[in-house]
């Protein structure tokens, strides 16, 4: 149901297949296959045609796309005929479905577009209704996500090397009671993923949000990380570390040790507040 109010709030757009998981999924990490069975559920329930769409048509590379039309659900009287079914199917078929959907399978369909109108209107109605207000959690001050360093050198021949920093981050911070770090598959979900800050912290639950990038010349290696705090998106902290390339597993634990140091005091306590069991 999710899946397809986010489908109807942009009918006749391309939602793409990120912005869907983001949705329909808002509170956990799934992968793109939820979002394929969860289509291929819907045309079977619609008893739509992938081919020739009636319902949800696929963007290939893109997305999905709501065809059919979707307008506000009136209460009918009962005196009145329910023309306004058909307000919510596509005008060239209108006439085919007139006279060809009878019985069960005509007031499936029906039914189907009705619950998703009327749903979605309540929704919109429940969410600025003053008994309603919207209400989101807060992070957990003292929580921070890795995500993957970037390869930034030529050819991007050094990805296990910034894949190996990030995981050697994650288990150092771990170590530092009362910080919470998210685990290493959660972070590398959002490997190579356009997705903002904001939106990575939400959906990991955490305050802060770790990254850099790995850069070479010659025998030289420079690590740069920043330490971003989620609700505002400014970089709390940054540094950048150069090291020589001569042991890669050195350079990462000298680097992970210098980047923990630091934190340690950027996400310490606040004036007034007791001393952080970080410090």
């Amino acid at each position: 149901m999710r899946l397809l109010l986010c489908l109807a709030e942009h009918a006749g757009e391309v939602v793409s297949i990120d912005d869907l998981l983001s949705q329909a999924w808002p509170d956990v990490i799934v992968t793109q296959d939820s979002v394929y069975q969860a289509v291929a559920s819907l045309r079977r329930l619609l008893g739509d045609d992938p081919k020739q769409p009636t319902y949800i048509a696929t963007a290939p590379r893109l997305g999905y796309r709501m065809v059919a039309t979707v307008g506000p659900w009136v209460d009918q009287q009962p005196d009145q005929q329910p023309d306004h079914y058909h307000s919510a199917i596509p005008t060239k078929t209108t006439a085919r479905r007139k006279a060809g959907f009878t019985g069960a399978a005509g007031a499936a369909l029906c039914l189907a577009l009705v619950l998703l109108v009327a749903f979605l209107y309540r929704s919109k109605g429940a969410s600025n209704h003053p008994s309603a207000p919207s209400v989101v959690a807060p992070q957990p001050e003292k929580a921070i996500a890795v995500l993957p360093f970037l390869d930034l050198t030529e050819g991007m021949k050094q990805e296990e090397f910034a894949d190996g920093m990030t995981e050697e981050l994650i288990d150092r911070l771990s170590k530092i009671p009362g910080l919470r770090v998210t685990p290493p598959t959660s972070s590398f979900y959002f490997k190579g993923k356009q997705i903002t800050v904001g939106d990575v912290a939400k959906a990991l639950g955490v305050a802060y949000v770790l990254d850099g990038s790995v850069r070479k010349s010659g025998v030289r290696l420079r690590v740069a990380a920043r330490l971003i705090r989620a609700d505002s998106g400014y970089v709390e902290w940054s540094e950048t570390y150069d090291r020589p390339l001569h042991d890669i597993l050195m350079v990462q634990d000298d680097i992970s040790g210098e980047v923990t140091k630091a934190l340690r005091a950027s996400i310490g306590a606040k004036p007034g507040e007791p001393e952080s069991p970080i410090h």
